[in-house]
């Protein structure tokens, strides 16, 4: 059956099938609920669509694990090597929310060279270009709209059509040669690159228009980059009335095949269905380098743009937020360019309860009624897991909560938000944990040899052999847990206060750099070595984040927690790691791994290193280099 909801889920996504038969294939996808399948970048995984996972993505296939990787679709012919999976919208997260498919690999022999000729001024600081291209990257290029990756966008309600994202490196390198080569010079000037991520369009005629709005600018601190025109690359011509509308610019009617239309991101603009055929265009922005001397940074435009972000997440939960997410999105793009203007007198909140902790969020404030059981630890931690989605066992963050949508005036929150949180007080849902607790002190060794040759006798919690392995075990997990401000066994939420620090009117999260996403998962096996004693006390995930101070007041009533993640426009880094917990068992048994710890260790490397690259490693117990030479850090 799950098969039969795969492969019908592909038939039926070509269109023209019947809405009753449409209808009972959602009902059936609705009847099943199974586990993931797999992981992949923080995300269960599914092959086949259920009552959970139904929001469908396409990845590379050789990151799926190999076990299961043959169960996952193919359904693009020109792109064999993408799979299709099933993720489950709840657990999306700031780093997850777009599914970009890497397409450099269908681009890798082709050759692109391009030229952007006759330019023509639309209007002030808008340009059009008819792309010359050799006949093979033309047809590739045309064929992006046959791969069939399209997939709905978290703000299909305020667009029409639909739009794939992809990645493509080489397509952004020979543009970014071409567009050096056909921009005037006063355009020159600062011009870095293309953005080698791409949004492929398609609208059939009689679809919504893409509403008016701007384009949210590119912008990355460290870099120095910003991006100040959009480029829109037509693969397809037609005509509409307008098909493109730049507001205070110009109106394009007609539009011929692979037109190249740059223009200025201050500019509103809206684009139109064609009349006459499909519209396929690509978008993509120019990336200038700034001086710090260009750039001034204004915290109420960071602010909206975390409400923004924040809204199009729970939009999953509560569809109606959405309309308020792109609202915000279009009032920051044109901050960025002028001053910021009033917004709508109400804004929404959302009131939510974890465990028995109520609190009212909007993305940038964060309200938590005053209580001797709550501290601001305790607030920081909630707002972390919140703001992240984080998952507590297999469960998202946000999918644990219990949440409804308030819409308020925003100049009023805080006179009304401590009355309304008053009456609504709860026990503590994130304690306090002694981590020493997870790493009790070994047995005292005693001269007993090995199961061989003191089978009746012998005891792996006293054997020395065993005692070193398992320090070495704890010396290893205790560097990836030790720094960890949280920590999740299982469902259960536990700080460490230390991690915590206030300062002044800012709490700051103490840990160390992100880590790659892993899972562990063991069993142990027959045998005699050491290795065969160390199993698995505890899987621990850890939430490591290096994010800004975030600042408080507080009223006699209330915590008001506030700060910028992304800082304006970038996005600080948060991971979640899931560390294995050795302990030492007195025995062993006839089936799974033979060195149950070791190999959850290394089965998924703490670190990005390719399996075909791993070599024999000098530690006999560790087959992985990467994980050796962590292990070799902290033993010395």
């Amino acid at each position: 059956m799950s098969a039969e909801l795969r492969d019908r889920f592909f038939a039926l996504s070509t269109g023209g099938a019947p809405a009753d038969e449409v209808a009972r294939y959602l009902a059936e996808v609705d009847a099943v609920d199974t586990e993931p399948a797999a992981t992949l970048d923080g995300l269960g995984i599914s092959w086949h669509p259920t009552v959970r996972f139904k929001a469908v993505r396409f990845v590379d296939a050789e990151r799926i694990d190999a076990d299961v990787r043959e169960l996952f679709a193919r359904p693009s012919q020109e792109a064999p090597y993408l799979a299709a999976v099933f993720v489950d919208p709840r657990e999306l997260s700031f780093r997850t929310f777009e599914n970009i498919v890497p397409l450099d690999r269908l681009l890798a022999d082709t050759p692109l060279d391009l030229d952007l000729t006759r330019r023509a001024e639309l209007a002030e600081g808008a340009y059009s270009f008819s792309l010359r291209l050799p006949a093979a990257a033309r047809g590739h290029l045309e064929r992006l709209d046959a791969l069939n990756l399209y997939v709905p966008p978290l703000n299909s309600g305020s667009r029409g059509g639909e739009r794939f994202i992809f990645h493509s490196a080489q397509l952004a390198e020979a543009l970014t040669k071409a567009v050096a080569k056909a921009l005037p010079q006063p355009l020159r000037d600062g011009f870095s690159h293309v953005n080698p991520v791409f949004r492929c369009n398609r609208f059939e005629p009689g679809d919504a228009n893409f509403h008016r709005h701007r384009d949210t600018p590119y912008y990355d601190a460290e870099r120095h980059h910003v991006s100040r025109y959009t480029l829109l690359l037509y693969l397809t011509g037609g005509s509409a009335t307008p098909a493109l509308d730049l507001t205070g610019g110009v109106a394009l009617a007609e539009i011929e095949p692979f037109t190249c239309v740059i223009f200025d991101q201050r500019y509103e603009h809206e684009g139109a269905p064609y009349d006459d055929g499909r519209k396929v265009f690509l978008r993509t922005e120019l990336i200038f380098t700034f001086t710090e001397s260009e750039v001034t940074h204004d915290p109420e435009i960071g602010a909206l743009f975390g409400k923004a972000c924040y809204w199009t997440g729970e939009s999953v939960f509560a569809p109606e937020l959405a309309r308020h997410a792109d609202a915000y999105y279009n009032q920051v793009a044109a901050a960025h360019w002028s001053a910021l203007t009033p917004g709508a007198d109400r804004e929404p909140f959302v009131h939510k309860q974890f465990r028995g902790v109520h609190f009212v969020a909007n993305g940038y404030d964060f309200w938590f009624a005053k209580s001797d059981k709550l501290s601001l630890a305790e607030c920081a931690a909630i707002t972390l897991l919140d703001y992240f989605n984080c998952k507590l066992g297999d469960t998202s963050f946000r999918a644990l909560c219990q949440s409804e949508v308030i819409e308020a005036d925003e100049a009023d929150a805080a006179a009304w938000i401590p009355g309304f949180l008053q009456d609504k007080r709860g026990d503590s849902a994130v304690p306090p944990i002694d981590k020493s607790l997870l790493f009790p002190e070994p047995e005292e060794a005693n001269n007993e040899c090995c199961p061989f040759h003191s089978w009746a006798a012998f005891d792996a919690t006293r054997s020395e052999d065993v005692i070193e392995l398992y320090t070495q075990a704890q010396t290893f997990a205790k560097a990836h847990i030790l720094p960890a401000p949280i920590v999740m066994l299982g469902e259960d939420v536990l700080l460490d206060p230390d991690k915590f620090v206030i300062r002044g009117n800012s709490i700051h999260v103490l840990g160390k750099e992100s880590l790659t996403p892993v899972n562990f998962a063991a069993c142990w096996n027959a045998g005699g070595l050491p290795g065969n004693y160390i199993d698995i006390a505890a899987t621990v995930d850890t939430a490591h984040f290096l994010v800004p101070p975030i600042f408080f007041t507080e009223s006699d009533d209330c915590y008001h927690l506030r700060f910028d993640f992304f800082r304006n426009s970038w996005m600080v880094k948060h991971q979640q790691v899931t560390i294995p917990v050795p302990m030492v068992q007195d025995g062993v048994c006839d089936d799974g791994d033979p060195y149950p710890w070791r190999y959850a260790v290394d089965e998924v490397s703490l670190f990005t290193d390719n399996a075909s690259d791993r070599g024999k490693a000098d530690l006999w117990w560790v087959d992985n280099p990467a994980v050796e030479d962590e292990m070799r850090d902290v033993f010395d």
